[in-house]
């Protein structure tokens, strides 16, 4: 009887991300697949020969990487939280420098806020590395606007710039996978007010920490 009174109690959680932040990353992280992909596709010879649409491949790849800034426009238009959050993402506190030192974060017990240190520079590196990337293909997409020393520079730059995404979102999604409650914050919008205690104990009691049932 107890066990069952147990399980018909509600869980206490917590909105993390609305349903435009969510829509957001799913089409953003989505593009950003596409790209690689079609990069690896382009640019490595054993793989170049699956597909065989070498312009087609092309075509996609631009695409994709000048489509890329569109889901983060129309979520921040779209979303309170989404601008909330983009201003949290750019502002390093005094626990963030404490959090990248500590080397038990969880023992130190710190204030963290809704995003920790590294999710926030895992934020500016993918804005900065968009930016660099978009720039730098708008430069390769339209070659004869440019001199010969402006090409090859834009090439090179956008050739390594995209090799440091691909090792940054890996090890993104590795995070990801080894924090159900988070992959469950992105996918559902919520997360448990207990995660969100462990995790981020200076987020919950915030003013945008909106408390629910489920």
């Amino acid at each position: 009887m107890a066990a069952a009174m147990s399980r018909s109690e509600p869980v206490p959680v917590v909105l993390r991300f609305d349903r435009a932040e969510r829509w957001g990353h799913r089409a953003f992280a989505l593009l950003m697949g596409v790209c690689l992909a079609t990069a690896a596709l382009l640019y490595l010879p054993g793989l170049g020969g699956i597909v065989g649409q070498r312009d087609v491949v092309r075509m996609v790849h631009l695409v994709a990487g000048f489509a890329l800034p569109v889901p983060l426009v129309l979520g921040y238009a779209a979303s309170g939280r989404f601008r909330a959050d983009t201003r949290r993402l750019g502002r390093f506190t005094e626990v963030d420098w404490r959090w990248l030192r500590a080397g038990d974060r969880r023992a130190a017990a710190l204030p963290v806020g809704k995003f920790n240190a590294g999710q926030k520079l895992n934020s500016a590196f993918t804005v900065g590395a968009l930016i660099v990337m978009v720039a730098t293909g708008a430069v390769m997409t339209f070659a004869s606007a440019f001199p010969d020393h402006v090409r090859t520079g834009a090439t090179f730059t956008h050739d390594w710039v995209a090799l440091a995404v691909a090792v940054v979102l890996a090890g993104h999604v590795y995070m990801a996978y080894g924090d159900p409650g988070a992959r469950a914050g992105m996918r559902t919008g919520v997360v448990t007010a207990q995660w969100a205690a462990t995790h981020h104990p200076g987020w919950l009691g915030g003013d945008d920490a909106d408390p629910r049932q489920l």
